[in-house]
C-alpha cells in the first residue's frame, strides 16, 4: 500500500518547498542545487537553477539523503562526527554522507519525518538559510 499523506511528503508539498527554496535563493541572488527526497530518500523534486556548476548537482542529493538517514539537520551530524565526537566517521556509512549545513529533514504537524530537503552551491550558511526558509514554507503550508 503507498504511504498515507501524514507518513510522505506529497508531490504538491515538495512543489511548494521548491517554489520557496526558489523564490530564497533569487532574493539572495544565489545560484545552486536544491533536491527534494521523500521519507524513503527517493528524489521527489530537483532543481539546477541556471549557470550553477555541473559537478554539484549530487551535493543536493545526498544532503537530502544525509537528513533523512539520520533525521538531524547535517551540520548538527557534522559537529557529532569530529574526531572524538560521538558519531565520528559516520560519514563512511550508507554509501557515503554529507556531514556540513545545507540538509534538513522536513516533518509533518506530528513531528514525523516525511522527507529531507538539500541545498548545494553557495556558502553553507546560505545554503542553510535557504533551507530553513522552504521548511518555514512546508510548516505553514502544513498546518
Amino acid at each position: 500500500m503507498p504511504p498515507s499523506h501524514n507518513s510522505d511528503i506529497t508531490a504538491e508539498l515538495s512543489d511548494k518547498i521548491l517554489a520557496a527554496a526558489i523564490s530564497k535563493s533569487d532574493t539572495l541572488g544565489l545560484r545552486i542545487n536544491i533536491a527534494i527526497v521523500d521519507a524513503g530518500t527517493n528524489l521527489k523534486a530537483f532543481r539546477r537553477i541556471d549557470e550553477t556548476w555541473i559537478g554539484s548537482i549530487d551535493i543536493p542529493c545526498e544532503k537530502s539523503g544525509t537528513a533523512r538517514f539520520c533525521d538531524m539537520p547535517t551540520g548538527t551530524l557534522g559537529e557529532l562526527s569530529q574526531p572524538g565526537g560521538t558519531l565520528y566517521n559516520i560519514e563512511n556509512s550508507n554509501g557515503g554522507l554529507i556531514s556540513f549545513p545545507g540538509g534538513l529533514p522536513i516533518t509533518n504537524d506530528k513531528e514525523a519525518v516525511i522527507g529531507a530537503i538539500g541545498v548545494s552551491r553557495a556558502s553553507v550558511e546560505d545554503n542553510h538559510a535557504v533551507a530553513s526558509a522552504d521548511l518555514d514554507a512546508a510548516i505553514g503550508i502544513q498546518n
